[in-house]
């Protein structure tokens, strides 16, 4: 959201500095994200002067150029090459001298130099308005009727606007601040200085055709207010108005659209200008319509209503979508002669389920979702019938509708004083809390040890006492609070062994150090991919989305986490080792499941160096990480392999006992390609609860052996279904006490051996903690394990 500090002085006087004014803002919970200067006209006109035309003749080798001297307040007058068919002896003009930078209305800034122009030379530009930002007119040159002497700054005359903005960003509790007004408030309770009084301006009515108003659901909508104006002449805004709406990033329409912008923006209650003539039938029905019915919106989107869409209809059929969006045939044109106006207060619920259910969200949605206030509808109706009446003309032609038929009343909030300092750690003055309350338009009654809080209806998400201490503690100040120097707590909290927080943290050291990062992605993600690639249970649909592209709890880490790989990957960033903790989400049988995970992913390649060239990440590199963590926990796996599914090309299962525990491979190419990553990713995935379970801290040490160990090899050759892990079983199962290890150092394929087969190179350490192993001890362990290598997985021994 964006605030003007000169439309900000339209409601309080102002003479801090915007450093100031920022800090302020951020204190009271209105975070400033940025401030910016922005000018009314481009460069301010800045090097641009008042000259005078003294001699124009025709230009020797151009029929359509002119040559002029011009004073410009200088000892000798500037020869300017001129093209404008209107340009003459005696005029006063506006010169752009030599280096100076112009803006033009359209395209880019550029510098005016010394030229040579058809071989006479040139020492700058007489300025037609478009050429300098001061309009569109390209007919010819500017001529100005001034007395202003020659050389004097344009800026003088014109005296262009600079206003300073501030960028906010909004929390979804402060409904109250989306607008001026609102700002304003907080910076009224800061500073203890009142607020402008608004006029209220009265108005004589000349009653014809009247509209008149029913509304048929006043729960949706509590307040409805409208007044008809005629006569009116739509066309441009002024420069004060147009000025202010592009300095918050708005782009001006026309006078009607501008004034009802400016208002929302101003007060923070939103309008809407009907044309008047096209409301059939001379009535506005606030109502819904039947369920699937038919309606097109101002983007020309066919849209079928929900039965609980609020409408805003004439006699015959719906004209707006109320507090979200207006219809195809409501809206003012150019043609426009009457407006309808209407300033309600709609229900925060309503309105925020019908923009979610139908995808839209504008400046209108925006604060109605947040809460208005209902007793500004009448107070910004008048404020923009006024402007309306003065910049666009017209007449009023109705009396004013104001449908109100129970008032909202202010809420009622009992709270001890003493809770203000058990909740913010710092006793206050009695008195201090009242006049910050009343500073902000609580009202306050004492009832001795406990006060009583009337909150106005505009401070809608101020419902309980808490939220009194938070109105306090943000005018009062958090940097206001003493920190002490140490704490204490009345409680020892006990906690388990193996504390999930601790555990977390060690594995977290050791992936920073194998040089893996942590990402903290969304929980929630964009239905589009689970529509494409379902991957996990049935999703949990959010029912008050923020965003179409974040309506589901992600029912797999994979959604959130591609996304994060694309982004380093589009920033020239390819060479990824991530990891991340996350929960996952699905419904069962009418129930809800969260799911604790540990991920990684590895993509990429390794960094080239003088040692060695750059290559591709490989799925042992990642196997091996996950070796690492199981090992640092104690946990004992197993693996078998996975089959192709819909998350891996290949990889594999680990397993403890009979119970899986994660998965590991490389990832489909058509899941990458979900978020438009194009390389190879492995991934990783450990269930962190059973990873929890499983986790143990009961090492067992011995001493080291005093005794070599002893290496033997073998080369097996075995049909390509025996897996290396099958061997190591199998030898450690026929030899207990002294095979320490085993490892395979070479694989080979080939015509050589067959096509269905392969040849393991295979190493075997064998140890005797209490004494050297002879020749012959070592020989039998071979014999006998090349026994069963042969006899129970078929292996033929290379000799």
């Amino acid at each position: 959201m964006k605030i003007s500090r000169d439309w900000l002085s339209d409601f309080i006087d102002l003479t801090q500095p915007a450093e100031e004014l920022a800090e302020v803002l951020t204190q009271t919970g209105l975070e400033i994200e940025g401030v910016e200067e922005v000018e009314q006209i481009p460069g301010s006109l800045e090097g641009l002067v008042v000259g005078e035309v003294v001699s124009c003749d025709q230009h020797p080798n151009a029929d359509k150029l002119k040559l002029t001297q011009v004073d410009v307040g200088e000892e000798e007058p500037l020869p300017i090459v001129c093209g404008a068919p209107n340009v003459a002896t005696g005029q006063k003009v506006i010169v752009a001298l030599v280096n100076t930078t112009i803006h033009p209305t359209s395209g880019d800034p550029f510098k005016i130099k010394k030229s040579k122009i058809r071989g006479e030379v040139s020492m700058g530009m007489i300025c037609a308005e478009d050429e300098i930002g001061l309009g569109s007119s390209h007919d010819g040159i500017m001529v100005l009727d001034t007395e202003k002497p020659n050389g004097t700054p344009v800026r003088e005359i014109f005296q262009p606007g600079v206003d300073t903005v501030f960028e906010i960003g909004l929390t979804p509790n402060r409904g109250d601040a989306a607008s001026h007004l609102g700002t304003a408030r907080d910076l009224k309770a800061f500073y203890k200085q009142p607020l402008k009084a608004m006029s209220q301006p009265t108005f004589e009515i000349q009653e014809v055709d009247p509209i008149s108003v029913v509304v048929e659901n006043s729960e949706a909508c509590p307040r409805y207010s409208g007044v008809t104006i005629r006569d009116i002449k739509v066309g441009p805004s002024p420069d004060w108005l147009q000025f202010r709406l592009r300095a918050i990033g708005l782009s001006p329409i026309n006078n009607i659209v501008d004034i009802t912008n400016y208002v929302l923006h101003g007060l923070g209650q939103p309008l809407h200008a009907f044309d008047a003539d096209q409301v059939t039938g001379g009535k506005v029905v606030v109502k819904t319509l039947a369920e699937g019915s038919a309606f097109v919106t101002l983007d020309e989107k066919e849209r079928k209503l929900n039965a609980n869409d609020l409408m805003i209809c004439n006699a015959e059929e719906g004209m707006c979508i109320a507090g979200v969006f207006g219809g195809i045939k409501s809206g003012m044109t150019e043609a426009s002669t009457s407006v309808f106006l209407e300033s309600a207060y709609f229900s925060q619920d309503w309105v925020r389920a019908t923009a979610m259910r139908h995808g839209l969200s504008t400046d209108a949605s925006f604060r109605y979702e947040r809460g208005t206030d209902p007793e500004m509808t009448m107070k910004a109706l008048k404020y923009a019938t006024q402007l309306i009446l003065d910049i666009a003309g017209g007449y009023v032609a109705s009396d004013f509708v104001d449908i109100y038929p129970q008032r909202v009343e202010p809420k009622k909030i009992h709270m001890p004083y003493r809770n203000f300092e058990w909740l913010i750690g710092k006793k206050l003055p009695e008195d201090e809390i009242n006049d910050i309350l009343q500073r902000l338009d609580i009202q306050v009654a004492p009832a001795g040890d406990h006060m009583v809080a009337t909150v106005p209806a505009y401070r809608s998400e101020v419902t309980r006492p808490a939220d009194l201490v938070e109105e306090v503690l943000r005018i009062h100040g958090i940097n206001n609070i003493d920190i002490d120097e140490s704490f204490s707590t009345e409680y020892l909290a006990e906690f388990e062994e193996n504390e999930p927080y601790n555990i977390q943290e060690e594995l977290s050291l050791f992936l920073v150090g194998q040089g893996y990062q942590e990402i903290v992605t969304n929980s929630l993600t964009n239905p589009a991919y689970y529509e494409k690639y379902p991957l996990g249970g049935e999703p949990v649909e959010i029912l008050n989305k923020s965003s179409l592209e974040l309506g589901i709890l992600k029912t797999d880490p994979l959604y959130t986490a591609i996304e994060v790989l694309r982004h380093n990957i589009n920033r020239k960033m390819p060479n990824l080792k991530l990891y991340e903790f996350c929960k996952t989400y699905e419904q069962v049988e009418g129930s809800y499941k969260e799911t604790e995970w540990l991920t990684l992913y590895l993509s990429g390649q390794t960094e080239e160096s003088w040692m060695a060239p750059s290559r591709p990440f490989t799925f042992h590199e990642l196997a091996g990480v996950a070796g690492g963590l199981f090992y640092m926990q104690n946990i004992s796996v197993n693996t078998t392999v996975l089959e192709a599914g819909k998350t891996f090309q290949y990889g594999l299962q680990y397993t403890s006992g009979h119970e899986p525990l994660g998965e590991i491979g490389l990832l489909q190419p058509d899941l990458t390609a979900l978020a438009g990553v194009d390389q190879e990713v492995y991934h990783l995935r450990i269930s962190w609860s059973k990873f929890l379970e499983l986790t143990t801290k009961k090492l067992e040490f011995e001493d080291l052996s005093k005794f070599p160990e002893v290496r033997r090899d073998l080369s097996l050759v075995l049909d390509k279904s025996i897996s290396f892990k099958e061997i190591e079983e199998l030898a450690f199962k026929s030899e207990k006490k002294l095979l320490t290890r085993v490892n395979v150092f070479s694989i080979y394929e080939g015509e050589n051996i067959g096509g269905d087969k392969k040849a393991y190179a295979i190493s075997f350490f064998l140890q005797d903690r209490e004494k050297t192993l002879t020749d012959k001890l070592i020989d039998k362990v071979m014999g006998h394990l090349i026994k069963q290598f042969e006899s129970q997985i078929g292996a033929i021994i290379r000799k």
